[in-house]
């Protein structure tokens, strides 16, 4: 199995009628948490309505959070570029590039909440079908080009970028994808990487997985680009990780409840049916239809098993940051994470997990001839010393 990476998919979502400032500093500290742990990644998610998401723009929270931390890379998670002119997400995604020597990278969507897109006057579907050309502007002016052109509402009259990436040729960029084939056939047809945020998040997202990946192979290969490599497909879940199944539960009481009202009321992901009922009843919903794993670090490596076993293989997996749990709770989540769950899914040909494993596995094999071994040892001492004795040394 391919090596993978872990990341954070990080929206945020967080409880309604609380500090917003308090969040938003604990969003930074979370980074830093990550990056003392080891993830490889966090991308930060744009939204503008619902009270919740609270980030507007993710490129100024990645440079907070660039200051903060090391070597976790950061990228806009995602930037809607349909809101945007093109001119000044370039512009500001190179500044941020040089800020972070080359730790950023540019996350695309139409934007996924229906109520953004309705207070710009605009509809889902306009969005989608702009998400396209504003990032041909985007991928020309980074190539250097000088771009002369109307995109929705805006213009650009010989636009040029004034500095070069850092990143040499370019930072990643990346295209979300959910149900539809929007995501992957704009991947495939840009050279872009592919992030499936709906992965698990409905059986028609998780049923898809092998799906999207042949038709940004298939786009590519119409383009006339290279095939896409696995090693850039990233794929989102959700999961919350305690010492015993019975204080996962007890630790997601804490706001399991208001995420699935969250994802109902605004969302509007496609194929997903969220039921009412208890905070039991929903866990077991949760871990039974395979929209997260809610448990032990065990169960979460078999969640992510499956996602390796239904895709075919990917390169990195994102775990949705929430507010499932406390904020103790939550960042412990993530620390077992790290420990216990990704060692199991890294290291090239043996995992990390199974090469400890293994290392006990040859001294346990070789326990008699070493006992045997230190007992010569320890008789060829004495009669040395014996001798030594007798001889009067």
């Amino acid at each position: 199995m391919t090596s993978l990476r872990f990341g954070a998919f990080l929206p945020p979502i967080h409880p309604l009628g609380e500090s917003p400032t308090w969040w938003l500093r604990h969003d930074l500290d979370f980074m830093a948490h990550l990056d003392r742990l080891g993830f490889d990644e966090a991308w930060i998610g744009e939204h503008h309505s619902t009270g919740r998401d609270l980030i507007a723009s993710p490129e100024i929270f990645i440079a907070a959070a660039a200051e903060r931390t090391t070597r976790i890379r950061l990228g806009t998670g995602m930037t809607s570029l349909p809101y945007h002119h093109p001119l000044w997400v370039a512009d500001r995604m190179v500044m941020l590039d040089h800020l972070t020597r080359g730790r950023v990278m540019l996350g695309v969507g139409p934007g996924s909440l229906p109520s953004d897109v309705a207070m710009i006057g605009m509809t889902p579907t306009e969005s989608r079908e702009l998400l396209e050309t504003h990032l041909d502007v985007i991928q020309r002016l980074l190539a250097g080009e000088s771009v002369t052109t109307t995109v929705g509402s805006h213009t650009l009259v010989d636009a040029t970028l004034q500095l070069r990436p850092f990143t040499e040729p370019c930072f990643e960029i990346a295209v979300a994808a959910t149900a539809s084939p929007t995501g992957a056939r704009l991947a495939g047809s840009r050279g872009a990487s592919l992030i499936s945020l709906g992965a698990t998040m409905s059986q028609d997202g998780f049923d898809a997985l092998a799906y999207h990946w042949g038709i940004a192979t298939e786009r590519a290969a119409h383009a006339g680009r290279p095939a896409p490599d696995r090693a850039t497909w990233r794929l989102v879940t959700n999961v919350h990780v305690a010492e015993t199944r019975e204080q996962a539960y007890r630790d997601v009481e804490f706001g399991l409840q208001d995420w699935l009202r969250h994802l109902n009321d605004n969302a509007a992901t496609p194929g997903l049916a969220l039921p009412d009922g208890s905070t039991r009843e929903l866990i077991e919903f949760v871990n039974e239809s395979g929209l997260g794993a809610i448990g032990t670090a065990d169960d979460v490596r078999r969640q992510i098993q499956r996602m390796v076993d239904q895709s075919g293989g990917f390169g990195t997996v994102l775990l949705l940051a929430h507010d499932w749990a406390d904020p103790t709770a939550k960042w412990r989540s993530w620390e077992l994470v790290a420990r216990q769950v990704a060692p199991h899914f890294q290291g090239s040909g043996t995992t990390h997990a199974q090469a400890s494993h293994d290392a006990r596995a040859r001294i346990l094999a070789r326990r008699e001839e070493a006992r045997i071994a230190a007992g010569a040892a320890l008789e060829h001492m004495n009669r040395k010393y014996a001798d030594e004795v007798a001889g009067g040394a």
